[in-house]
């Protein structure tokens, strides 16, 4: 199986559920009605399912996972501290991890959208996202997806990008996804796609696209890695890196940034399949 993409955070931890995922799962998000939805938007996620997922963030044993985890500044468990297991657990009982801000959706770059597919919405919901915070300040987000009727959690990573990036994408009336083969946000708003984050103004420039045009962007980048493709096949995986966009001339919405010569991505990261947890290196930027 491939990655996701390269990440920015400083660690991650997988509950045991994780292993499900890393089987192949697919992540069952509901949709809810949006018939009034924007072109290339993708589906919202019920509310139904956000409180469930919240819900599922709130359990004891989650909360003290949490505590933990806060208590190894986000250290593995496989990891040795330079603190024994009695002082770790008083630690991460001090830390009292709170739910911070909303349970949110990650959409994820669709296949269908990088095929070219009539209608298809630009990203689709591959988990939940929960932001919780600290009584040191440290903030981590927790990851949920559907298995059944039931919403387990999945990954708890440091930081709090899939929040923070939704909350200011919402705050202009847009909606944030991710293009995880190199680790973009972007904000789709009235029929544009706009960078959130460093990667995202490489790739579309500070002022961003059209949606026209970032839809041949990404087939020019992952139209022969599609599942069924030859590199599919082959299973390959990797990085992938781009050249800044030009800016995008008047009249037209078809801009395509270089790409750069013979870099790979994989392909299940396009047809939503199993998220594979990375460790998070460095800060967020954006």
């Amino acid at each position: 199986m491939t990655d996701l993409g390269k990440t920015r955070r400083a660690a991650t931890t997988a509950l045991p559920a994780t292993v499900l995922l890393a089987a192949g799962v697919v992540l069952a998000l509901a949709p809810a009605a949006h018939a009034d939805a924007p072109a290339g938007a993708p589906a919202p996620v019920a509310a139904a399912d956000l409180a469930k997922a919240r819900d599922a963030v709130r359990s004891p044993a989650v909360l003290d996972r949490l505590g933990h985890f806060f208590a190894r500044k986000g250290v593995p468990p496989t990891q040795q501290l330079t603190i024994g297991a009695a002082d770790e657990a008083r630690a991460a009982t001090a830390e009292t991890p709170r739910l911070a801000g909303d349970t949110v959706p990650v959409y994820t770059l669709d296949a269908a959208f990088v095929a070219g597919t009539p209608g298809a919405a630009v990203a689709k919901a591959e988990f939940t996202a929960s932001k919780v915070v600290a009584a040191d300040g440290q903030t981590a987000s927790v990851w949920t997806v559907r298995q059944g009727d039931d919403w387990r959690v999945v990954n708890i990573a440091s930081g709090g990008d899939e929040g923070d990036y939704a909350a200011k994408a919402a705050a202009d009336g847009g909606t944030a996804f991710r293009e995880p083969q190199i680790n973009a946000w972007y904000a789709l708003r009235d029929g544009r796609v706009l960078p959130l984050d460093d990667e995202a103004r490489r790739s579309v420039g500070a002022d961003g696209v059209a949606l026209a045009a970032y839809q041949q962007l990404v087939h020019q980048r992952y139209g022969d890695k599609l599942p069924g493709s030859a590199y599919d096949r082959a299973g390959e995986g990797g990085g992938y890196q781009v050249a800044a966009a030009a800016p995008e001339p008047a009249g037209h919405g078809a801009l395509l940034p270089a790409a750069t010569a013979g870099a790979a991505l994989g392909a299940t990261a396009l047809v939503g399949a199993a998220a594979v947890l990375r460790r998070r290196t460095g800060a967020r930027r954006g």
